[in-house]
């Protein structure tokens, strides 16, 4: 019993020394960040104002706790200096490592901030720190929905010309969907730090 509890002890020490903090340099916004397996992300919804983005409802305070919303062309440059808009296989790591698409969602949800869904909480237990919340999207007319049910997350992988994948949450299950939606539309964006090189290789 004193072993299995020794390292549970252990395993939520080093859980806990894979969370940090990255200070983007070009606006002062200071975001949490997380690791989960051999990958670092943001453990917060990217909050950069630039061009091609956008608030939802074109109201700040939802940017404070969203992040901002990017069509596809500006969420490919939009990350900070090291760091950059994940590939779908980036992705599909990421839901691998968790347990998997079909039960992801409830992994990486976080713990408040997603509406009920038929009188059953659509908020995750968000055991590995990554946070997601349901910032909504925006279409090419303008119309912004769905925040509170569903979180959209762009990856930087084209289906074709018009289109690129991105990934999306509900608050209806515990799913991570892959889906293809036209390059206009605007989705949130979750920063990927860039991989090392391995030991010995020049940079």
């Amino acid at each position: 019993m004193e072993i299995a509890i020794t390292l549970l002890l252990l395993c939520t020490a080093l859980f806990a020394q894979q969370e940090g903090t990255l200070t983007d340099t070009r606006d002062g916004k200071i975001y949490k960040t997380v690791k989960i397996g051999e990958q670092t992300w943001l453990a917060e919804n990217l909050n950069y104002e630039v061009s091609g983005s956008k608030c939802y409802d074109n109201k700040p305070d939802y940017c404070k706790k969203y992040g901002r919303l990017y069509n596809w062309n500006t969420a490919k440059t939009a990350c900070p200096k090291s760091w950059h808009l994940p590939s779908n296989a980036e992705w599909e790591v990421l839901t691998a490592t968790v347990g998997g698409n079909n039960i992801a969602g409830k992994y990486l949800k976080a713990v408040n901030g997603w509406n009920d869904y038929k009188g059953k909480s659509g908020n995750g237990n968000d055991k590995f720190g990554f946070a997601a919340l349901p910032g909504g999207d925006c279409n090419q007319n303008d119309y912004f929905n769905h925040i509170g049910n569903f979180g959209y997350w762009w990856s930087s992988s084209e289906s074709n010309s018009n289109d690129a994948y991105f990934r999306s949450m509900g608050d209806l299950d515990d799913r991570v969907y892959c889906i293809i939606s036209d390059k206009d539309e605007l989705f949130s964006v979750r920063c990927l730090q860039n991989a090392s090189p391995p030991k010995g290789t020049a940079k």
